[in-house]
């Protein structure tokens, strides 16, 4: 029963439903709207302004399988995955939640009822843990569960500090927070290890399968825990864990999921070791991957990007070393979406670009070893000694993604060693910089705090009769505003559209009798709507009646831009594939901005091809309709989600016609032939396999194809032509434009030829060579390389310097025919000349050029010339 880690993610959210939770889907790996994380790395993340009362459901109860990425930041054990039992980049955290609901009693008979009535768990196998001082928990596991006294273990303050305990949890350094229960699991006397609370704690006999926040304190800044008024529930079981436990097996590695990716693994690479720790770290490393790309991370040198780059490199890292020659990873993408069955929805729909980009990645990283290499070399033919330093092994890892490992080898082949110690000196330091820049510090009481909900009446109309409910000053509530104060006001019903899903919020005016208030802007707090302005006449009270008027020319032209935005998604996914989804958006009066994953530039034909699509949907004026429906309904339909958003049970689906389906909340025109005309304006890369289309609609769309249309006619005009003739007479220019390069080039030779033959007679002798230096007026830098040729063949036999002083620029050669390189090399000598004039330079030995910025000292360096080919053919 439940053998299967799929088995066991539908039984514990079916067990959830049917004790009345909501079942939500997994949230992105990239936490939508949240600074303080790196990763989701907690099943409560996409709750977190549930749990601090910035954000209201339409449920109190909540059950979901939630995708986590622990490898950045201070959650960063990635050189331990594979080699341990339970270390992972990747894992799913089961949880249900409870907002103001259910609390510990509940929490805790629901857990336990799955684990020992659903799963069958013998009882004499677990044993729980709870926080020193909480009584009430230890009367529920022991007066109501049964739980034996000696099965319940206290955990204090086992941290260093107050409330720093395995049995304490907290948000961050204030906010929510409260006492926990852990529930553990026993794997056997055969296995090392102690009972939480015992100094072999560490061992891997007693596992925690299952751990249950009690949220009941709010902490200060100043340390005080003060209640909350609606006490709440937050639990996280890894699936790893229990179905090892189910699947009767001790290691995470060998239940069914990673058994599948390790034997896809040994079958591609031709490995029959199936317990060889790489094939570990390589059935780990593909999960974290490919959901992350499938969640819009894309490979690069910072952020989250950094992260992934690291992540597949360590994966293919030990591929090579497993024998593999060439790109491998990307072919176990489809083992993993069979293995994880309907956890995989999400990288199904975009397993192509997954593929394409792991595989990009890892041919781009075989071309990084062979500069690895080649840096290594250099550094050991200069090495004194027989140890590399540690600091230059690190520059290899942490700069050019060299591992160490294959830097020791190299090392060993030439009885070097690698400093060690040096090595992990620098990696300390690397891994706490990455630590302060992954601890994103955040005080949860800090910032606008709005109990009040504000009704949006914006769909069907711009202006209304509405009461003042809050305001604020400063960040304060206070009761009443005058002439020039700055503030927030809510309403308890506006039209106007608090900033979301990319579209800007409203600006416009509050009125009443000898009351004007300019609106700026408007943004969402919570179940909120404030107006952020300032007063410019009168006084304003709360309770005060106002009426509402949004400026409705700057909200006409957002709709424009808004509604073209689904036109333009849908037009992307038909020209350039399904891949395409949407990334983020900004949408204003004045443009819209829209950024997708697609992996490479797009070409200007298909740039064309969209707007013509886009252009075609507006002229079919197709209706666009707003529906209100089940989030299951929405989905059947084929709505698309916007990347970034968070959906309730219930959503508003906009329809274009047969073209385009997405949920938005966000305000559009009537009609598509509203939009009038859509105008690309630029399009480019803004981070790896992320585009963005830039342009414009309406009245700007005319306004950007009528300067296009000046810049036409003003280019035509130049050529003495019309805009009918412009490229005809533009090739025509360009024609003539090559010839006459052409003729100037052909007689640049032939002055550069009679030049050699005015200067091959000014050489001097030293020491029986030819020795010709000279400084050059009037003279092209692009002849230099010619004319010393022509000087060459001139001389037969002899060495030439020329030099040219330009606006704070030097330009210089040497040349040495073939028979004297054993004596003189230009670019021994070109050097010499070059630091004289600030600058450097070099080149083979029978030519070599130089630049420099000290045209002054030109002169004073090419006399210098023939005093040092002295010295060399002494």
């Amino acid at each position: 029963m439940y053998q299967t880690t799929a088995a066991l993610r539908s039984a514990f959210l079916e067990y959830f439903r049917t004790n009345g939770h909501q079942v939500v889907d997994s949230s992105s790996l990239v936490p939508g709207n949240d600074p303080t994380l790196l990763f989701t790395n907690a099943g409560m993340n996409q709750f977190k302004d549930v749990f601090l009362g910035e954000d209201k459901r339409n449920y109190t109860r909540a059950t979901s399988s939630q995708r986590c990425v622990r490898a950045g930041g201070k959650h960063n054990d990635l050189d331990n995955v594979g080699y341990t039992a339970r270390h992972h980049t990747f894992f799913e955290m089961l949880g249900n939640f409870s907002f103001g609901d259910y609390f510990k009693e509940d929490a805790i008979n629901f857990a336990w009822n799955f684990l020992t009535k659903e799963l069958k768990l013998p009882k004499e196998r677990l044993c729980v843990t709870i926080y020193e001082t909480d009584n009430e928990a230890y009367d529920i596991w022991s007066k109501k569960v049964g739980v034996a006294p000696e099965n319940i273990i206290r955990i204090g303050d086992n941290k260093g500090a107050a409330y720093a305990s395995d049995n304490f949890w907290q948000m961050g350094d204030t906010g929510p927070c409260g006492p926990c229960t852990e529930i553990f699991y026993d794997h056997g006397e055969h296995i090392w290890g102690g009972r939480p609370g015992t100094p072999e704690e560490d061992g891997d006999r007693f596992i925690e399968i299952w751990n249950i926040v009690f949220m009941q304190y709010n902490r200060q800044s100043d340390g005080a825990m003060n209640p909350l008024p609606k006490p709440s529930v937050d639990t996280g079981m890894g699936i790893e864990r229990i179905a090892a436990i189910m699947q009767g097996v001790h290691s995470n590695y060998e239940i069914d999921i990673f058994q599948a990716l390790i034997k896809k693994t040994a079958e591609i690479l031709g490995v029959t070791d199936l317990e060889n720790k790489s094939l570990r770290v390589i059935s780990d490393h593909i999960r974290s991957c490919a959901f992350l790309i499938a969640d819009g991370v894309m490979p690069s040198n910072e952020g989250r990007g950094y992260v992934l780059r690291r992540i597949i490199r360590r994966a293919v890292r030990h591929g090579n070393k497993l024998g593999a020659t060439s790109s491998f990873f990307y072919k176990l993408v489809p083992t993993l979406i069979e293995v994880m069955g309907d956890a995989a929805k999400g990288l199904v729909a975009t397993q192509a670009i997954v593929e394409k980009s792991l595989k990009a990645e890892e041919e781009q990283f075989a071309r990084t070893l062979e500069r690895g290499l080649g840096i290594l070399d250099n550094a050991l033919s200069g090495l004194k000694g027989d140890v590399l330093d540690g600091e230059t092994a690190f520059k290899l890892y942490d700069t050019y993604g060299f591992p160490v490992d294959l830097t020791a080898d190299v090392c060993r082949e030439r009885d070097i060693t690698v400093d060690e110690a040096g090595f992990k000196t620098a990696m300390a330091e690397q891994r706490s910089r990455a630590q302060a820049a992954g601890q994103f510090e955040t005080d949860y009481n800090e910032g606008l705090k709005i109990d009040e909900q504000s009704g949006f009446v914006g769909y069907q109309e711009l202006n209304n009769q509405a009461t003042v409910t809050a305001i604020y000053k400063a960040g304060e509530p206070v009761d009443a505003l005058n002439v020039g104060d700055e503030a927030v006001i809510v309403l308890n019903n506006t039209p106007f559209y608090g900033e979301s899903g990319g579209q800007c919020g409203d600006k416009g005016v509050l009125l009443a009798d000898g009351i004007e208030y300019q609106v700026a802007d408007t943004q969402k707090y919570g179940q909120a709507i404030g107006h952020i302005g300032k007063l410019a006449e009168g006084s304003i009270v709360v309770g005060q009646s106002i009426a509402t008027n949004v400026d409705k020319k700057l909200r006409h032209r957002t709709e424009l831009n808004h509604s073209v935005t689904h036109l333009l998604h849908a037009a992307l996914r038909q020209v350039l594939g399904t891949h395409v989804t949407q990334k983020g958006s900004l949408v204003d009066p004045e443009r819209l901005r829209f950024d997708f994953s697609h992996f490479e530039g797009v070409k200007a034909s298909e740039l064309k091809e969209v707007e013509e699509l886009v252009n075609t949907q507006i002229r079919r004026n197709h209706e666009l309709k707003a529906e209100v429906m089940d989030i299951e309904q929405a989905k059947e339909k084929g709505a698309m989600a916007l990347f970034g958003e968070k959906y309730d049970a219930e959503v508003r689906v906009v329809t274009m016609g047969d073209f385009s389906i997405e949920l938005c909340g966000g305000t559009h025109v009537g009609r598509t032939g509203d939009i009038g005309l859509f105008k690309i304006t630029s399009e480019g890369g803004i981070a790896a396999g992320i585009r963005r289309i830039e342009a414009v609609t309406g009245a700007a769309a005319m306004a950007y194809v009528a300067k296009q249309q000046a810049s036409l006619e003003e280019a035509a005009a130049l050529l003495k032509g019309d805009s009918a003739s412009v490229i005809t007479k533009l090739k025509a220019q360009l024609d003539k434009s090559k010839a006459l390069e052409k003729e100037l080039a052909q007689l640049k030779d032939k002055l550069a030829a009679a030049t050699s033959a005015d200067l091959a007679g000014e050489a001097v002798e030293v020491n029986g060579i030819k020795v010709l230096v000279k400084q050059l007026e009037g003279v092209d830098a692009g002849s230099l390389r010619g004319l010393q040729d022509e000087l060459k063949q001139k001389l037969k036999s002899g060495i030439v310097v020329l030099g040219i002083a330009g606006d704070a620029k030097v330009n210089l050669i040497a040349g040495v025919t073939k028979d004297l390189t054993g004596k003189v090399k230009a670019g021994e000598l070109v050097a010499s000349i070059a630091v004289q004039v600030g600058g450097k330079g070099g080149g083979r030995p029978d030519m070599a050029q130089a630049g420099g910025s000290q045209p002054e000292n030109l002169k004073g360096a090419l006399d210098s010339v023939i005093p040092w080919i002295t010295d060399k053919l002494a």
